[in-house]
């Protein structure tokens, strides 16, 4: 089926997704380019609906093997629907999917973020947290939206490669994670600047950008300060939380620092 109107009704749904509301009143979520569509194909993710650009039939081919409803489109629909000033030839809504908190979380290293507002830090974290192998990430309250289209952007397809757990009580489950035997780092201004023992069970949390780590959660983490050799008295969060992430992730699996 071809749309060329931007008034188009499956052009209004689609382009709703692009706001919070939109993506919880239907569970989708937007994206865009043909990396992050390949990458929800590959990772098995449930596309609903595709948008392409005439000339692109091994993907329109794709898409539709995967279940999706394929329609091809204009390019003023193209930028209609899409979030960025030069979009590419294709897009697509997806079913956000929903990963329950569980009761015993599985080993490895977890990356957990204490209210990170920046959507573009979010999924930075999240695309470094898949890089260095991580299980899961966990997000507390305040934290930006991981399926918002920046996020999902800056993850570039990680956000479909680990568990996204959300919660609206951090304490709770880094209680859990605690009880579980986990190893437990937080980033924190006041903390020493060698790390601890690391298990196989390890959970590293992120602070605010602002504010840092909440207190009520520092208190039950390892404060750990990465020595600073410069002029500068703290990082970016996403900056601190890759270098967190790559010294956990290299003790865990066995590699010198």
């Amino acid at each position: 089926m071809k749309i060329e109107s931007t008034q188009n009704e499956r052009v209004k749904r689609a382009r709703e997704l692009l706001n919070n509301k939109g993506r919880k009143n239907t569970g989708l979520h937007f994206i865009e380019g043909e990396r992050l569509v390949r990458e929800a194909v590959v990772s098995g993710a449930t596309i609903v609906e595709a948008f392409l650009e005439e000339g692109h039939d091994l993907m329109a081919a794709v898409l539709e093997g995967s279940g999706a409803k394929v329609y091809t489109v204009n390019r003023a629909v193209m930028e209609k629907l899409t979030a960025t000033n030069t979009p590419q030839w294709v897009c697509a809504t997806v079913k956000t999917e929903k990963n329950d908190l569980p009761q015993y979380y599985p080993s490895g290293l977890i990356v957990v973020l204490d209210c990170v507002q920046d959507p573009g830090n979010l999924g930075t974290i999240i695309r470094t947290a898949d890089a260095m192998g991580a299980v899961g990430v966990i997000l507390g309250e305040g934290c930006a939206d991981p399926y918002a289209p920046k996020p999902i952007r800056s993850a570039m397809g990680s956000i479909y490669h680990l568990a996204i757990w959300q919660t609206d009580n951090l304490l709770d489950e880094i209680k859990k994670l605690y009880a579980q035997d986990f190893s437990l780092i937080c980033g924190h201004l006041n903390g020493g600047s060698t790390l601890p023992e690391i298990k196989t069970k390890c959970a590293v949390v992120i602070g605010n950008e602002g504010n840092g780590v909440s207190d009520s959660v520092a208190d039950l983490c390892t404060k750990y300060r990465l020595p600073m050799y410069g002029f500068a008295e703290s990082l970016n969060a996403s900056v601190a939380a890759g270098i967190m992430i790559y010294e956990t992730a290299s003790i865990m699996n066995g590699k010198s620092r």
